[in-house]
This record gives C-alpha cells, sequence and structure tokens, in this order.
C-alpha cells in the first residue's frame, strides 16, 4: 500500500476513533464509575489490597474513607518490591517496565510502575487520541504519509534487578509504538533512546535539518526550542517554516506553552500552525487539547484512571474531602488525585489544575503544590506569573527563554518581595520599565498579590534579574538535569534553586 493509501486508511481508522473518544464525554460520571469499580477488582488481588481491606469497599464513598491519600514517599515500598520481581503487589503479576520522572523539584528519582494495561489502556491510547483529534482539526493531515518527529528518553536495565526495565515514559511508549507507526517517525528507534542527551539532541537537529518533510513534532517547549536553534544554524535558515514548509502541529506538554509561545511564532511566521497540548506524565496520560482554538485540555475519562480533586481550601489538612467528576466547578484551584491502572492508589501526582469547561470536562495545569509563593500570604501559582510575564513581553516586543521567580525574605527594616531570574532571547529595551509592567499585570491577575502590594506597605516591588544566555541549559547540565523530564522550576517558597543558579552565573544586569 502506498503512503498515500495508508493515510487514507488512518484517516478513517482515527475518525471512529474520535466518535468513541466524544461518546465517552456524554455520560462522564457513569465512565468514572465504571472506571472506578474495574480498578477496584484489580485491587482485590494485590499486597496492597489486601492491606488495606479492600474487601470491605463497596462505594466510591466507603473508598474514600478506608484509602488514605498517598505520595510518592507512601508507595515507594512497594514500588521497591515490585522492581525486583516480586508479583502482586501494587497491580496483578509482575511489572517489568518503570517510569523514571525526577519531579519538577525534588533530587532523588521517582519509579512509576508501568503495568501492561497502563501502557495499552492509557499512555498509547491516549496517544491515538491526541492523533485523532489532530485529523479532526486538520483533515489534510500527513501524518501517515510524511514523517513526525518525536524527542524522547532513554531505557536501561534496573542494575539491581535485570529484568526491569527504567526510563522516561516517552522512551517506554516509543519502545513499544505500534509497528504501523514507525515508518512515519523520525529519528530511528537507536537514535530515539540514545542516553546521551547532548548527542541525541545533535543526532535530532541534523535529521530534522536533512528531513523536509516533517509536519509534526512533540516534545517539551524548553528543549524543542534547543532543538529548532540547532536546526538553523545547521540549515542557516531564518526560520523552520523555511526548513519545514509543511509543518502543521506541535505538541507540547510538561510545561506551559504560554511563555514559549513568541518564540514558536517566530520558529513558524503566518497561519496554519496548530499548537495541540497534552497532559501525559509518568503517571498516566490525563488529557488532551481538543480544541485548538480555545484553552483547555479533554479530561480523559475511559484510559483506565479514576479522578478525584482536593478544593486548595482543603489543601494541607490532614484529611482533606475531595470532590469526584460530577462536584467540581470551573474556575476553583484543585490539587488532583488518581487511582490508576499502574497501581497507585488515591495517589497525588502534584499538579494542581482548574476546570475551564463541564460540558464536556475540560481543564488546564495551572501549577505544582510544592511550586507557589506563599511566603507573605500572596498565594501566587505557576499559571499567574506565566499569564503575566506573557501579557508583558507582548507588549515590550520581549522573548522569554526561562525563567524562575523565589521570595526576598524580611531583614532589619528592609520588606519583602520577589525575585525574578530571567533568560531573554529578545530582552526588553529598558528592563525597570518591563519589571514595573510585570509587577502591575501581576497584581492584576492576583489579587492576593495586589493586596500584599499595596503601597509597597508589605511586598516591595518585584526585582528582575537577567542571566546570560544559556544560563539555564548550563544549570541543568552542571546538575546532570538534561533531558525532556526535567524542568526548571517556576516557583519556590525557598531561595535554595535561586541561590544556586547565582552561584554558577553573574547576572547580566
Amino acid at each position: 500500500m502506498t503512503r498515500e493509501g495508508i493515510n487514507y486508511f488512518m484517516r478513517a481508522y482515527l475518525k471512529l476513533r474520535y466518535r468513541q473518544l466524544w461518546k465517552s464525554t456524554l455520560q462522564p460520571s457513569a465512565v468514572q464509575q465504571n472506571q472506578w469499580y474495574q480498578l477496584l477488582q484489580k485491587a482485590r488481588l494485590t499486597a496492597w489490597g489486601k492491606k488495606w481491606g479492600i474487601d470491605q469497599i463497596h462505594t466510591t464513598e466507603d473508598y474514600k474513607k478506608a484509602i488514605p491519600l498517598s505520595e510518592y514517599e507512601d508507595l515507594k515500598p512497594f514500588i521497591e518490591r515490585m522492581m525486583y520481581g516480586e508479583p502482586d503487589v501494587l497491580w496483578p503479576g509482575k511489572v517489568n517496565r518503570f517510569s523514571k520522572s525526577s519531579g519538577t523539584t525534588g533530587s532523588k528519582s521517582k519509579f512509576i510502575p508501568v503495568t501492561a494495561p497502563n501502557l495499552r489502556q492509557t499512555h498509547i491510547r491516549g496517544a491515538w487520541d491526541a492523533m485523532a483529534l489532530i485529523y479532526h482539526a486538520h483533515p489534510d493531515a500527513r501524518n501517515f504519509a510524511d514523517k513526525s518527529m518525536l524527542m524522547g528518553g532513554s531505557l536501561s536495565r534496573f542494575e539491581h534487578y535485570p529484568k526491569t526495565l527504567i526510563g522516561d515514559v516517552s522512551a517506554i511508549m516509543i519502545s513499544n509504538m505500534p509497528r504501523i507507526g514507525r515508518p512515519f517517525f523520525i529519528p530511528d528507534l537507536e537514535t530515539a533512546l540514545i542516553a546521551d542527551w547532548e548527542l541525541k539532541l545533535e543526532l535530532l537537529a541534523r535529521a530534522g535539518a536533512k528531513e523536509k518533510k516533517v509536519v509534526m513534532i512533540g516534545g517539551v517547549p524548553t528543549w524543542t526550542v534547543v532543538l529548532f536553534r540547532r536546526i538553523l544554524e545547521i540549515t542557516g535558515k531564518s526560520s523552520m517554516r523555511e526548513v519545514w514548509p509543511h509543518f502543521q502541529v506541535y505538541s507540547h506538554g510538561g510545561v506551559s506553552f504560554t511563555p514559549y509561545r513568541a518564540q514558536f511564532d517566530l520558529f513558524f511566521p503566518g497561519p496554519g500552525i496548530s499548537y495541540q497540548e497534552v497532559y501525559n506524565a509518568s503517571e498516566g496520560f490525563f488529557a488532551v487539547q481538543d480544541d485548538f482554538q480555545k484553552e483547555g485540555m479533554l479530561l480523559l475519562l475511559n484510559h483506565g484512571i479514576y479522578y478525584e480533586f482536593i478544593p486548595m481550601e482543603e489543601w494541607g489538612k490532614p484529611q482533606p474531602h475531595t470532590l469526584s467528576i460530577q462536584e467540581v466547578e470551573t474556575g476553583k484551584q484543585y490539587a488532583i488525585v488518581i487511582s490508576t491502572n499502574s497501581g497507585l492508589w488515591r495517589y497525588l501526582p502534584g499538579d494542581t489544575i482548574s476546570f475551564v469547561s463541564l460540558s464536556p470536562f475540560r481543564i488546564k495545569v495551572t501549577g505544582r503544590t510544592k511550586q507557589y509563593i506563599n511566603t507573605f500570604g500572596e498565594e501566587v501559582i505557576v499559571d499567574n506569573t506565566d499569564q503575566a510575564l506573557a501579557v508583558t513581553c507582548a507588549r515590550h516586543c520581549a522573548i522569554v527563554r526561562d525563567y524562575t521567580v523565589a521570595p526576598v525574605f524580611l531583614s532589619g527594616n528592609t520588606r519583602g518581595g520577589h525575585e525574578w531570574l530571567i533568560e531573554f532571547e529578545k530582552p526588553p529595551e529598558d528592563l525597570n520599565v518591563f519589571a514595573e509592567q510585570l509587577d502591575q499585570n501581576l497584581q492584576h491577575i492576583n489579587s492576593d498579590y495586589e493586596a500584599k502590594r499595596y503601597r509597597n506597605i508589605a511586598l516591595a516591588p518585584l526585582k528582575i534579574r537577567a542571566l546570560p544566555p544559556g544560563a539555564f541549559l548550563q544549570w541543568m547540565k552542571a546538575r546532570g538535569k538534561l533531558g525532556g523530564q526535567h524542568k526548571v522550576p517556576r516557583l519556590s517558597n525557598s531561595r535554595t534553586t535561586v541561590e544556586d543558579i547565582l552561584s554558577y552565573f553573574v547576572p547580566i544586569r
């Protein structure tokens, strides 16, 4: 069959997937109840289920009362047993794949089980559904006629039990990619799974510079920007549209796209490019943007995950009250709780979300439960700083590569405040004016910050330190944190990250 024939066949197949996906949004409560029931039957067969008396649980309310919320450290002893080959621990049978994730604030790795159902029914199914939404939005899509590029991680054997594989979830997905998809992706499988991130980026750049018919790329914005810059160096072109004239879709996730949008508009000037956000974490494929013209991602309700949501006013309580899908409201912040077909039970992945729509359920990721600044009662979250920075950059025709923010603590008669470290792609003409307007925009977005900034009584105006080009990349490299799973922490209630970065670099001004 020709490539055109394959693309025609896949378009018909993805149209069917699209209908099935949309059908699951029509009865969300029933779908979620069924997911919970199916998961509970699996839990009964595990050591974890026996510990918590799963046999005595018959309703979701029983489940909430009997099963405590868990973080990684709570499940770590069970996961370690699984990594050494013990069966029936958190999930029936043996599990030989584990997604390695460092998170955004911790220095130690987390290992998330990737069971066969989790890989097939959650991650790969989510990827197929994301593709179905692309073909729905682009009837002329050619992903199965031309080429797409993926920026994945790597896999290795667990040193203490070589039958166990560990690596980025992207690498696990790539290594298990359906055969029909492999001819339409670059680079080759061997290159895609190289562990040396700098070498991989160079090989990706050379492959991307050579291949003209790339129509899609997927990856974390931070590293995609680095890749694009290298491709432009190799080709001598002024924009990626010149390199890839048929390009249609950039699929992104991991960090907010808001601070990077201006850069990508320069890479692909003019109309015709779609940006699709996906929420695919080590723990599961949770959501995907279905309408490329609107904010929010469609929450995937029928993909082996049962959701609960903690209102942020409950966060920090010993036994916070959680809400089911039918109880949430738009515009409120929630910490997400998941029970999954990877054996994570009432697990806190650490993300905060808000709902932008309830019919269907669409969400946006607003930050991390451990990434916020509330030193002075200002309650600033990542979504606030991303928005304020984007608005300010647009006004000043500036472009930001990366940033991080930390508090400036009270000292003697000195007021507290916020310190921003920003690496600019295109700096503003006047950094002081930029800082003043960034401060004003943040006040406009966050009323708590505005109250603390009132007449400079509680908080001083924010301060910006501009870092030299490449600073964040060099800092991450020095810490051994290169790769798609690693991101610069946006916000912190401590100065640890900021002081560590400043120990490497002298700010420009």
